[in-house]
């Protein structure tokens, strides 16, 4: 398993600054949220990616769009320009060589009538067929995360049967329709994250490693995360933190980065 850092918007640090982070922690990975790449100032194209992974040693998964778009929405244009996002970054994750697209599984509000709750079920099901279609037509695996429950919303992956009956519905080789295994996300759901592995075995490509206290989402350190990298038998996992400062923390480690870039976060 290859084990590094997600690259998140929040973060002021440039690409090859952050790769050279994570690398004197002696991590080999990182993961690049698509919402960085489409808003830092300094952001290189797809190419000069894989370009700049390949000179610091680091393999690459990229996350899709997950805020300002929505496969699952009820609205037919909406869901296309997702899916049509979805495909953009499975496109760019080619050029760079990156192993995976990490995708989440849409969502409607929970006070929405019934029917668009079943509209919004059957369009999640139609966007990851189309995005998986895609995804082997390029050779990247796109792998559906287990998101963590709102209040609000109605998601379609917080627990292991839940992504289970999407997975199940997708018509596609599993080895192109994968897993993300977020162990946070596990915790919020008040479901075991073995329970996942005992579910989706082999089918796990990619985990996100951080912590929680069971009410928010909060993605905290994660510092006992190695008893995790042995059962869970991902290719790659990423500690998910808000912070940059957060990823030393996972590691127990307690110097900082000089470089502003890194530290004002």
């Amino acid at each position: 398993m290859r084990l590094g850092a997600a690259m998140d918007i929040r973060f002021a640090a440039s690409v090859p600054e952050f790769m050279e982070y994570v690398t004197d922690f002696g991590l080999d990975h990182v993961e690049f949220k698509h919402e960085y790449l489409a808003g830092h100032p300094e952001t290189p194209d797809a190419e000069t990616l894989g370009a700049l992974a390949e000179d610091y040693g680091v393999t690459l998964t990229v996350h899709a769009p997950f805020r300002t778009w929505n496969i699952g929405s009820f609205d037919e244009t909406v869901r296309r320009d997702s899916v049509a996002r979805v495909k953009r970054t499975l496109d760019d994750a080619a050029t760079a060589g990156a192993g995976a697209v990490v995708v989440h599984g849409g969502s409607v509000p929970e006070r929405y009538p019934e029917w668009v709750h079943d509209r919004a079920a059957e369009h999640v099901i139609k966007s990851l067929e189309e995005c998986a279609i895609h995804a082997e037509r390029v050779g990247v695996p796109l792998c559906l995360e287990n998101q963590p429950p709102d209040d609000t919303d109605r998601r379609y992956t917080t627990t292991p049967s839940d992504l289970a009956r999407t997975l199940d519905a997708v018509d596609i080789d599993p080895a192109v329709l994968g897993v993300t295994l977020d162990v946070g996300h596990a915790k919020l759901a008040g479901t075991e994250w073995r329970a996942f592995v005992d579910r989706f075995g082999d089918r796990i490509r990619v985990c996100h490693l951080h912590n929680n206290d069971g009410t928010a989402d909060q993605h905290r350190p994660l510092q006992a995360y190695e008893p995790l990298l042995a059962d869970i038998p991902a290719d790659y996992a990423s500690f998910e933190m808000k912070r940059v400062r957060d990823i030393a923390a996972c590691l127990g480690e307690t110097h900082q980065p000089i470089n502003p870039s890194l530290t004002d976060d």
